[in-house]
């Protein structure tokens, strides 16, 4: 179905793996199309309900096609306006996947890549990986990816890393927020695994509203919060699904949407 990515599925775990490895899963606009289709087409409901993003190859992804870049070089302003909304309706389009996608980041992960990582729910990182937002080195900056990447690391760490372009280490990208996890490349699966488990453990209807309440409530104040918050609790307590999660909780029991 597409050029650029693998898609497979096991039970309710989808696994997306950006398969360009001969340039080290570097964008393209094909790419940027794949990506954004494949996210635009996920629905809750429908039985996924995790995503596993990852890479073929001996890194995550390295920014920009050196082909396409050479390409940009050329175009126009309009035609770069174009391009650059193409690349903000991807992103974006990821960042509202209804369901966790779960990054799985290993060699480097470089300019739209660390956008990326920035969309995705929950990042491991292998100890040996290594980030950069090198757009400024390029007479660039780092634009459409902006908005998703100060939402994870902050002002302060975006002042130094926007800035200067330079390289940074997993461990820093685990102090700024960019990743949750950083282990050994030899246990990178089993700590995805265990995201991935607790994700099943939760009611899936649950972890698609708070998700949603997240983006929903992130840029509010308390007060104007409120509102939308009692809401929602009230909405899940009326569930069906908050119904069996309490129930099954008080019975001491295992709830209905486990797997056995």
């Amino acid at each position: 179905m597409y050029r650029h990515l693998l898609i497979e599925r096991h039970g309710p775990v989808e696994h997306l793996t950006l398969n360009r490895p001969e340039v080290r899963n570097a964008f393209n606009g094909e790419m940027v199309r794949e990506l954004r289709a494949w996210a635009e087409g996920v629905r809750a409901g429908t039985g996924v309900r995790a995503v596993v993003l990852s890479a073929a190859g001996p890194a995550f992804c390295a920014g920009g096609d050196l082909e396409w870049m050479a390409a940009v070089a050329g175009f126009s302003r309009e035609e770069n306006e174009a391009d650059a909304e193409a690349m903000a309706a991807m992103f974006g389009a990821i960042d509202r996947v209804p369901v966790p996608v779960v990054g799985r980041v290993h060699g480097a992960a470089m300019g739209g890549g660390v956008g990326l990582v920035a969309v995705c729910d929950m990042v491991v990182a292998a100890e040996d990986a290594f980030f950069a937002l090198s757009e400024v080195r390029l007479g660039l900056v780092p634009s459409v990816i902006s908005p998703f990447v100060l939402a994870k690391i902050g002002r302060s760490a975006a002042r130094d890393l926007f800035l200067t372009g330079a390289r940074f280490t997993a461990r820093r990208a685990l102090e700024v927020g960019l990743v949750h996890e950083v282990v050994p490349g030899s246990e990178l699966d089993e700590a995805v695994g265990r995201r991935v488990r607790a994700i099943l453990a939760s009611g899936p209807e649950a972890v698609s509203a708070a998700k949603a309440l997240i983006a929903r409530i992130a840029p509010l104040a308390p007060e104007e919060a409120a509102p939308i918050t009692v809401e929602a609790i009230a909405a899940r307590r009326a569930s069906a699904e908050g119904r069996e999660g309490m129930r099954a909780f008080l019975e001491k029991r295992r709830p209905g949407w486990e797997e056995r």
